[in-house]
């Protein structure tokens, strides 16, 4: 049905997750859960909403992490 999502956080990603990135992974993943690649026109509203919520949990969630070593692997 679709694609794996890939990791998002260093050292997965050389650079930081771009919003596109984050927006395609929340996609996928709502699309997993529903069951649907794309929602009938009568549940298109509360899809969108869960991908925009998805990703802005996503967002959130990369940018409290703490990758310990990453400054090391960036500086060598």
């Amino acid at each position: 049905m679709c694609r794996s999502i890939k990791t998002l956080r260093p050292p997965a990603l050389p650079e930081e997750a771009t919003e596109e990135d984050i927006r395609a992974a929340a996609l996928q993943y709502v699309r997993k859960v529903s069951g649907f690649r794309a929602p009938a026109a009568h549940n298109q509203e509360v899809f969108d909403r869960a991908v925009d919520a998805v990703a802005e949990a996503t967002a959130d969630l990369l940018a409290g992490l703490e990758i310990r070593g990453a400054a090391a692997r960036k500086a060598g």
